[in-house]
């Protein structure tokens, strides 16, 4: 399925980051603080801040780091305002490319994400240039170990999901954007935190993309994550185990 290998092709870049732990908690941090400061405190009353809180978790960050950045963010400590951005365009191989920012500073960060497409040969595009070949979807992941794919498939049947794919690699329980946090919540009260935990753009099709213009994707892709004002980067494209292991490797 188009979908599952995206998801798998997710995963091992996910690996290849974990190693930037520094950089990934920036990003967490912001969004802690950004969330809290949007809205209340409280992650029961406040969807985002829950979920930013949950790939904390995921991350490994400690309990201590979070509570000092919703503290910022709720108090007004941190007086920086972080505009959310979205930039869209096409990588090479015609994959399709969306990149969500938080930023202070949008001119930096625009011109940043265009020198990256720029340098690998893409093309930053509009707004919604490319957003037609994705849908919104909650995206619920766990390791194999919790759950066998029949308890994790009435599990999240029960919960609301709509699509639930096990393998090797663990198990991915997609829902409506609506559905996301009644899903979220059901699934880790059975099963506890999940690796992953989140609203994501996802392809309606993916774009087979061949080892030679693979690795100057995720170069390209490597870029734009190194970037600090970047939080997601989500594509089209359909990448072989093999080549993706190698890559990420």
């Amino acid at each position: 399925m188009a979908g599952h290998s995206q998801f798998k092709n997710i995963m091992h870049r996910k690996g290849a980051q974990d190693a930037k732990r520094g950089k990934m908690f920036t990003k967490l941090i912001r969004e802690l603080t950004t969330a809290a400061r949007h809205g209340l405190p409280d992650p029961n009353a406040n969807p985002r801040l829950r979920a930013a809180i949950q790939a904390a978790r995921a991350a490994n960050m400690t309990k201590d780091t979070m509570e000092r950045a919703i503290k910022r963010g709720a108090g007004g400590e941190d007086d920086t305002n972080y505009e959310e951005m979205r930039y869209e365009g096409y990588a090479p191989g015609g994959v399709a490319v969306i990149v969500e920012a938080l930023t202070d500073n949008r001119n930096r960060t625009a011109s940043d994400i265009r020198s990256a497409f720029t340098k690998f040969g893409g093309n930053l595009g509009e707004s919604n240039s490319v957003s037609f070949l994705f849908e919104r979807k909650g995206v619920v992941a766990f390791p194999l170990a919790v759950a066998t794919s029949e308890a994790m498939f009435e599990a999240a049947l029960e919960a609301g999901a709509d699509d639930v794919t096990s393998d090797t690699d663990g198990h991915e329980v997609v829902s409506a954007t609506e559905s996301f946090p009644a899903v979220r919540d059901a699934l880790e009260a059975r099963f506890g935190a999940p690796s992953l935990a989140r609203v994501s753009w996802r392809p309606l099709n993916t774009v087979p993309v061949d080892a030679a213009t693979a690795e100057t994707l995720v170069r390209m892709l490597d870029l734009i994550e190194d970037n600090d004002d970047v939080q997601t980067v989500s594509a089209n494209f359909e990448i072989a185990d093999e080549v993706m292991a190698r890559l990420t490797a």
